[in-house]
């Protein structure tokens, strides 16, 4: 195991920039997860890391070693694609084997009739089983060692494809969106599995995905990429709780975060719909603001200290246990995420109603799309002193 670090790494194809420097330290058997819309670029700084792609400017290190001047077998990293890459005419134990066969066999001891005049080979190959059957024991997989890919499910041949990087020992793994072609129920099962195998092996595992569910529900930490440019890292729910901008607010939780227009007037009040908030920023100019409040804190009906907004309600949208609310606030859209239980009630597209949120519940932005500053948002004291500590302290 170790730990890997990133210095400015950037890479262009051609005249066409693909990555902006980028810095990047990951943890020693941390799970970190590179999430982001496709063609952000956490595909290629993976194979960057892997060796299999040179960056344009920057250093690699892994376990504290510069591996820049090293090629992708020497690296001690063990990659996992997303289809796979197992080789179809050779058997489940020959695909997890093959790493092993390469690196302690020689060529001669490899071809099929030299290989009877090596004193050392069957010991070496004995070596190799062992070693073969302990990961597969590990995966549930030694049932499947005389099939071929064509003959196993598609969860079963992530195993294998994930067997075959086990076997090596790396100091790191790289996955790049390995559950992608597999179906939602099975996706489900193998983000368990996964996290329990790190878990387990407690090694350094780096996941590329565009899925918002994998990063958050498997990883130690997240980076959110866009454009060549990490946005925000940090743990999943410091990154849904406090996005660090429009962008990563809006590309982590489901549904998207909603956004509403709103002014900041002088002294720091700011203004929704005509209506003053109770929020005070300080240290901002006047001028637009964006209010963001996640679907699951907009609210039905008001409570104490609630802002309110008029909306027209659109359609439903029915998950089974929950529903998705649509309604349109002046020509822009918003979600409310709410229970089954006690909203069975069946309300008319076009109805004229009222949407609440707590003043905690919002994220400010500012034109520059960043989140405000959160420790100059203070609540205004509307019942006491203690209660606009608390709720600033929620921030």
């Amino acid at each position: 195991m170790a730990g890997l670090s990133l210095r400015g790494v950037t890479k262009s194809f051609g005249n066409v920039p693909v990555l902006a420097p980028l810095d990047l330290d990951i943890a020693d058997g941390e799970f970190l997860t590179l999430v982001g819309p496709s063609g952000c670029g956490k595909s290629t700084l993976l194979r960057i890391i892997a060796g299999l792609e040179p960056q344009s400017g920057g250093s690699v290190s892994i376990g504290g070693n510069g591996v820049d001047h090293l090629r992708p077998h020497e690296r001690k990293v063990a990659m996992v694609f997303q289809n796979y890459a197992l080789y179809p005419h050779m058997t489940v134990f020959d695909n997890i084997a093959l790493p092993l066969t390469m690196a302690r066999l020689s060529l001669l001891e490899r071809l099929p009739l030299l290989r009877l005049f090596s004193p050392r080979r069957r010991g070496i190959v004995e070596g190799i089983v062992r070693d073969v059957r302990s990961v597969a024991e590990q995966l549930r997989i030694e049932k499947y060692f005389d099939r071929k890919p064509g003959q196993l499910s598609g969860g079963q041949r992530q195993r294998v494809a994930l067997g075959r990087a086990m076997v090596r020992h790396p100091d790191v793994f790289l996955m790049d969106e390995p559950l992608s072609n597999l179906d939602a129920k099975l996706r489900v099962h193998m983000r368990s599995e996964l996290a329990e195998l790190h878990s387990r092996l407690g090694v350094t595992m780096i996941y590329v995905t565009h899925d918002q569910v994998e990063a958050m529900t498997m990883s130690d930490r997240l980076a959110v990429m866009d454009q060549g440019h990490i946005l925000q890292i940090g743990t999943p729910d410091e990154v849904y709780k406090r996005p660090a901008s429009i962008a990563v607010a809006q590309f982590i939780g489901s549904p998207a975060i909603n956004l509403l227009a709103a002014t900041l007037r002088s002294g720091g009040q700011v203004e929704l719909n005509g209506s003053t908030l109770p929020l005070r920023i300080a240290g901002q100019s006047e001028g637009p603001v964006s209010i963001g409040i996640r679907p699951e804190s907009v609210r039905l009906a008001a409570k104490s200290d609630d802002v309110s907004f008029p909306v027209k309600f659109r359609r439903r949208e029915n998950l089974g246990a929950e529903s998705i609310l649509h309604f349109d606030a002046a020509g822009v859209e918003v979600l409310c995420k709410v229970a089954h239980e006690g909203h069975e009630t069946i309300v008319e597209p076009g109805t004229d109603m009222t949407l609440a949120f707590s003043p905690a519940d919002c994220h400010i932005f500012g034109t520059d799309g960043l989140r405000i500053v959160t420790e100059k948002i203070e609540l205004q004291s509307l019942s006491g002193g203690n209660r606009a500590a608390a709720l600033a302290g929620q921030k």
